[in-house]
């Protein structure tokens, strides 16, 4: 299956500086797998040890949060846009 990637600011420079990026895969963990494979300089960012999301990274299919959906396991189909969305921590108390 044929999907769209948007990319987040805080990934680009690792990532070419596409914003956008087509990906190929038919489950959410494929995609991140073969992006991963493509610009291993996210893998951290993405992917735990053991294939499982970051706890810091959210990501949406068509809007719906993927843990919803299956988490690694959530199917993507064709025209699917894929959203990464880093966690944002700090602040001032």
């Amino acid at each position: 299956m044929s999907a769209v990637l948007r990319v987040p600011t805080v990934l680009r420079p690792a990532m070419g500086g596409a914003s956008v990026i087509a990906v190929e895969g038919s489950t959410v963990g494929e995609v991140l797998f073969k992006l991963t494979t493509t610009y291993p300089a996210v893998k951290g960012q993405l992917l735990n040890d053991d294939g499982t999301l970051h706890r810091f990274l959210n990501v949406y299919v068509n809007d719906d949060d993927v843990r919803y959906l299956g988490g690694v396991n959530a199917l993507i189909t064709n025209n699917d846009e894929i959203t990464l969305l880093p966690a944002v921590a700090g602040g001032l108390w």
